[in-house]
């Protein structure tokens, strides 16, 4: 994932250049797509047949520091962090349809859109298949 939502550049250009503050969003939340959403959001998240988005909190537990692992202050030169822990999303209790993107935002449901980008391969998702995970580091988001 390397796009940021207009609404977080937005938020990140006033923090930084201008006079407006910006607190970091107090929750994250893993969102799955069948269809490509877009720097205004946007897109088709699955819906339905036990479809919940994963809650994975603004946290070095969490979190990798951009030189790896999930101790001390980012120092590494890339720019990107991963999921530290498995994201695991509930097991589908109908077809959810072809995955094609992620995204992660700042709610359960609703809510403000972060980051997105395509999946390296899309998965089909149907009823009755094993729950769908991103191993530790397989969810990678990138700030360059």
């Amino acid at each position: 994932m390397s796009a940021m939502s207009d609404y977080l550049e937005n938020k990140l250009i006033d923090h930084i250049f201008r006079a407006a503050t910006f607190s970091k969003p107090a929750a994250l939340h893993v969102a799955l797509y069948t269809a490509a959403p877009s720097d205004a959001g946007g897109g088709t998240e699955v819906s339905g047949g036990s479809y919940a988005r994963v809650q994975r909190d603004p946290a070095d537990a969490n979190w990798a520091a951009t030189q790896g692992g999930v101790s001390g202050n980012s120092s590494g030169t890339g720019g990107a962090t991963s999921n530290a822990a498995a994201l695991t999303f509930p097991a589908p209790t109908a077809n959810w349809g072809a995955i094609t993107h992620v995204a992660i935002l700042d709610a359960a449901s609703g809510g403000n859109f972060l980051f997105w980008g395509a999946l390296t391969t899309p998965k089909t998702v149907n009823n009755g298949d094993p729950a769908p995970s991103f191993a530790v580091g397989a969810l990678v988001a990138t700030l360059a």
